[in-house]
């Protein structure tokens, strides 16, 4: 028989390439992983990894025994959320991951939405990048966690997790409330009698730009909405938390572009100018957990904490890893 615990170490291995990634995700020492998978192997009568050195590689019966440990994990996740549903009341830890600014627009009231209907529940946010979302929900380290992807950066279906949309809100270029365009010294132009200038994405080839740090999603869809506009943008500064972004704004140290959830309320001498661009936010979890008891009620929760003009349609794709 194989087992399930080794099942989903091969999975991770599949998933993050090395031996070493896989025992820091899951809390193990790489010696043990290296134990448990060779067990695997014995279970399974098969070779499952190729060794070369210090490097692994899945076989080709490795990769099969891997899709199969997909479907056995989605239908464990399932019996639990039976099981969990033939108790009477909802108690004990739901863990939650969040980025920043739902953190701040929409986790406090579905908090108290759910202390309402779910007293025995015991909601942990903590805050989490959404690129690290899949990592997180597959380690059993989160139950439940928003993440988000943007127009021009779609969202790739990550093995094991499955998302639900829950809102789209309007992307904004902001700028220093005086002009739309900061120059390469980074001070305000002069205003004519007519004020401000109209301002679009392309108007700002010559702005300094202020971004949110590499390899994060907020910072290739700022790239990427820049070059369908004809330019790159010259990055100054890199920010990943917006209320800072709009104070450098103010100050006069660049544009930015920002959500909605971002602006609620923005400083004074800052001027926003909504483009066709959107982000959307989008509830992830484990595939198969979408019947537990605890998952449903927090994500009707967080639905009635949308604000109203963001509602996404409930019809919306879900979308399966």
């Amino acid at each position: 028989m194989l087992d399930v615990r080794r099942l989903r170490l091969l999975r991770e291995l599949a998933l993050r390439g090395t031996i070493a990634a896989v025992a820091d995700a899951l809390r193990y020492t790489p010696s043990a992983v290296s134990q448990q998978l060779s067990t695997l192997e014995r279970e399974a009568g098969v070779p499952l990894l190729e060794r070369t050195g210090r490097r692994v590689t899945l076989t080709p019966a490795a990769l099969t025994l891997v899709r199969h440990t997909e479907d056995v994990l989605r239908r464990l996740e399932e019996a639990a959320a039976d099981l969990a549903g033939a108790r009477h009341g909802l108690a004990g830890p739901v863990r939650i991951g969040t980025f920043p600014t739902a953190g701040r627009s929409m986790i406090p009231a579905a908090l108290v939405e759910l202390a309402r209907r779910h007293p025995g529940l015991e909601p942990m946010v903590s805050e989490l990048d959404p690129a690290l979302v899949a990592d997180a929900l597959r380690a059993g380290e989160v139950d439940v966690a928003l993440v988000h992807r943007y127009d021009f950066v779609p969202e790739v279906p990550a093995p094991g997790v499955t998302t639900d949309a829950l809102c789209v809100e309007p992307m904004y270029l902001a700028t220093p409330a005086a002009t739309g365009v900061v120059g390469t010294g980074g001070a305000v132009g002069a205003v004519g009698a007519g004020g401000p200038p109209d301002v679009d994405l392309a108007g700002q080839r010559a702005s300094a730009w202020i971004t949110a740090t590499p390899g994060t999603m907020c910072h290739t869809m700022t790239v990427r909405a820049c070059q369908a506009a004809g330019f790159r943008p010259r990055v100054r500064h890199r920010i990943d938390e917006f209320d800072t972004v709009l104070a450098l704004v103010a100050a006069g140290q660049g544009v930015a572009l920002v959500p909605r959830l971002a602006v609620v309320d923005p400083p004074p001498g800052v001027r926003l100018t909504a483009l066709p661009l959107h982000r959307q936010t989008r509830i992830a979890y484990r595939s198969g957990a979408d019947g537990h008891p605890a998952v449903s009620a927090l994500t009707a929760a967080l639905r009635a904490s949308v604000p109203a003009d963001l509602r996404e349609d409930q019809a919306a794709s879900r979308h399966i890893g």
